[in-house]
């Protein structure tokens, strides 16, 4: 399994920006997907996720209404769309897959993980 994110850069805080993660070697819809992040000397944190399907989501408190999770199945690809950054979005942000065919939307457990891409706001 391979996953590759991208998209990631420079933006100005209140600005917004799409990150992609395309998949590979796997049956896509095998596999709910999600997104993590890590910032400068801070632990790796859940962002957001999607089920196999795309029918069910599941966010961070800390990006509730301004991130959204999709996927495109077709295209094995997962999207991050970010509005309204904060300078506190700024991180490495890595896209992850777990094997579920569950409409259950995970936080944790994932197996695969992707290199990051790394988000920079500037304020």
């Amino acid at each position: 399994v391979q996953l590759q994110a991208y998209g990631g850069g420079l933006v100005q805080a209140g600005g917004s920006l799409r990150l992609s993660c395309a998949a590979s070697g796997v049956t896509f819809t095998n596999y709910a997907m999600g997104w993590f992040r890590q910032a400068p000397g801070k632990e790796r944190e859940f962002v957001g996720a999607i089920s196999w399907s795309g029918s069910g989501t599941r966010y961070a408190d800390s990006v509730k209404g301004r991130f959204t999770v999709s996927r495109d199945n077709a295209k094995n690809t997962i999207y991050l769309q970010i509005n309204s950054l904060k300078p506190e979005d700024a991180a490495v942000y890595f896209c992850a897959a777990v094997f579920s065919r569950t409409l259950l939307v995970p936080t944790r457990g994932y197996s695969y993980w992707g290199q990051g891409t790394k988000v920079t706001v500037s304020s």
